[in-house]
């Protein structure tokens, strides 16, 4: 579904291969970033959300793309500001923490659906 995905100028932008338009978003830290645009059509859609200059501090900042219809994670973005890091095992860090934190999320909704 995601081809291409870049920040260019403060802005994410990304290619979505889908029939209708994208219904995505992108979260830091739980938050979705606002801004999204969608444009394009028959097929391929260009998206872009600015990066707000408030996420961007030392240390490695993850940006999930969510496919909101399904739920799920269909790419990630990770800007690592600060001091360099020797590897990337922070940055794979942060994405697992991000993840698991949805997963958490997702568990705790199908408890309270089934439950209630």
């Amino acid at each position: 579904m995601l081809e291409l995905s870049r920040i260019r100028a403060g802005v994410w932008e990304g290619i979505i291969a889908a029939p209708k338009a994208p219904e995505i978003e992108l979260v830091h830290l739980e938050r979705v970033l606002p801004g999204l645009e969608i444009g394009g059509g028959e097929g391929t859609w260009q998206v872009s959300v600015p990066i707000p200059a408030a996420i961007l501090s030392d240390g490695v900042q993850t940006i999930l793309i969510r496919d909101v219809v399904a739920g799920e994670t269909i790419g990630r973005v990770s800007i690592v500001a600060g001091q360099p890091l020797d590897d990337d095992l922070r940055a794979e860090i942060d994405l697992l923490r991000a993840e698991l934190d949805l997963l958490k999320r997702a568990f705790r909704r199908h408890c309270v659906e089934t439950l209630g």
